[in-house]
């Protein structure tokens, strides 16, 4: 029974992507893996549409996703905040309720009346005075209406996932607003991850994940990665420690989560190949693993077509997605979202309900004013101009890493991100070097120590990124980090 819910799934992700295929009415054959590029002159829709026949079938572990089982017990135990509810209820209702529910404060009351925000390109985004006093009150845990109707038509339209058409119980696409990816990736951490839990991470990685997972209590393990990312033999050999047919015994140790940032990671700049996603994702259907896919440079590819995402490729409904406009619109506004399954996105905002209760709803509107006036063209023009500039800034790392450290230092070129991720010839460990005779020299990297499991161990790497120096200033930068290193040899 359950081989036969997993076929009919598979035939419905067919069906999808034929669908899709034939709308786009040029793709092109890219890679030996038959996938479908829809050509950026034929549509905007940037990511890759797959043919699923070819697809490895790989093992059902069972028809349906069982969310439950991979819930912690703070997850499991939240209910829906009443107030929050009636909060909600209040503001999909007409203007004639009359409600004595909610303890919202009365705007009457606030200071600020209007205000008008002018956009690089001359448009003006205005908040009179009935809009200022919405911005300035409560507002949905999940996000306002207008962003997120207009987040859930981008996701669909540059990934296609296959369970956007499922339904709620079996994995259908949801998603909600987070106060940046970064609460969003925390909320997920404490849904998923128990203490004792062996949870799968491509070390090194981002600092703030390990920030985030390790007060937790969890065993991190270390799958091996290179300038493409996760490597499924290296996954395959870690998760060979486990029969997959143990999955679901109790008390079985069997990871239920695998985290990856697959684009420009941070700190490496490593970013996954689509054969390379395809293989992990098999993997992770053998095991019955959770995918988070933290992609907060998404949009920061600098070769098109860009590649194709997990979400992409998700017709199980396992894959649970942090996206950011941090790096796109400004990271101060703290704007961030969640993508998954409903009944796991739905836990994502309890949680939220108990503890932010929303993001910022000015910044919300700010931000759903601006999408809406560019429409889905002139957002991807904007994001068209903010790759130029950072690939002008990477070449320019790139070429004053070759002038001035090709002697001391190796490393890859970034096709993704804001960083160069560089191995020290000669030296066992970055921390003192930077951390003390850096300084003296009046240039700072971030040791690689920081991104590791286990801080300690030697490492000699150093991150340095290239988002807010000039040129000039890199260059400048890396002709006294080549002094200080040849120094200390």
């Amino acid at each position: 029974m359950h081989g036969m819910a997993y076929v009919c799934r598979l035939d419905q992700a067919r069906a999808h992507v034929k669908r899709n295929l034939c709308r786009a009415h040029a793709p092109l054959l890219y890679s030996a893996l038959t996938q479908w590029h829809v050509p950026v002159h034929v549509s905007r829709q940037l990511c890759p549409l797959f043919q699923i026949q070819h697809m490895p079938l790989g093992r059902s572990v069972q028809g349906a996703m069982n969310y439950a089982r991979f819930l912690t017990a703070v997850s499991a135990a939240r209910k829906p905040s009443a107030i929050r509810m009636l909060t909600e209820l209040q503001l999909r209702s007409p203007p004639s309720l009359i409600s004595l529910a909610g303890g919202a404060p009365n705007p009457n009351t606030f200071p600020f009346q209007s205000c008008s925000i002018q956009v690089k390109n001359g448009d003006t985004l205005m908040f009179d005075e009935t809009m200022m006093k919405r911005a300035l009150q409560y507002s949905a845990s999940s996000g306002i209406p207008e962003l997120l109707s207009w987040m859930k038509t981008l996701q669909k339209d540059l990934h296609n996932p296959p369970t956007a058409n499922y339904t709620a119980e079996n994995g259908q696409m949801d998603m909600c607003v987070t106060t940046g990816s970064q609460e969003g990736l925390s909320k997920v951490f404490e849904m998923l991850v128990n203490p004792g839990d062996n949870v799968l991470i491509d070390a090194p990685t981002y600092s703030g994940t390990l920030a985030a997972l390790q007060p937790l209590g969890c065993n991190l393990v270390s799958v091996p990665s290179d300038q493409y990312g996760m490597i499924p033999k290296g996954l395959k050999e870690v998760l060979s420690r486990w029969d997959p047919a143990d999955v679901h015994k109790p008390h079985s140790t069997i990871p239920r989560v695998l985290y990856t940032i697959p684009n420009g990671g941070n700190p490496t700049g490593a970013s996954m190949t689509a054969q390379r996603k395809w293989e992990v994702y098999e993997l992770a259907r053998q095991y019955d693993l959770l995918i988070i896919e933290d992609d907060p440079y998404y949009f920061l590819q600098f070769d098109k077509p860009w590649a194709p995402t997990f979400l992409s490729m998700d017709v199980d409904g396992r894959i649970i997605r942090t996206d950011s406009f941090s790096k796109i619109l400004s990271s101060g506004l703290r704007i961030g979202f969640v993508t998954g399954p409903k009944p796991l996105v739905d836990r994502v905002v309890l949680h939220i309900q108990a503890s932010t209760m929303h993001t910022s709803t000015f910044t919300q509107l700010m931000v759903s004013q601006l999408l809406h006036r560019w429409g889905q063209q002139g957002f991807l023009n904007h994001i068209d101009e903010v790759i130029e500039f950072y690939r002008t800034q990477r070449d320019a790392m790139l070429s004053s890493a070759d002038k001035w450290l090709k002697d001391v230092a190796e490393w890859h070129s970034p096709a993704a991100g804001m960083f160069l991720w560089m191995k020290l010839k000669g030296i066992t460990d970055s921390q003192q070097l930077i951390m003390e005779k850096a300084l003296e020299k009046e240039v700072l990297l971030v040791p690689g120590g920081v991104f590791m499991i286990n801080s300690s161990d030697p490492c000699p790497y150093v991150r340095a990124a290239f988002s807010l120096s000039t040129p000039q200033q890199i260059d400048e930068a890396f002709k006294r980090l080549s002094a200080l290193i040849k120094g200390a040899l």
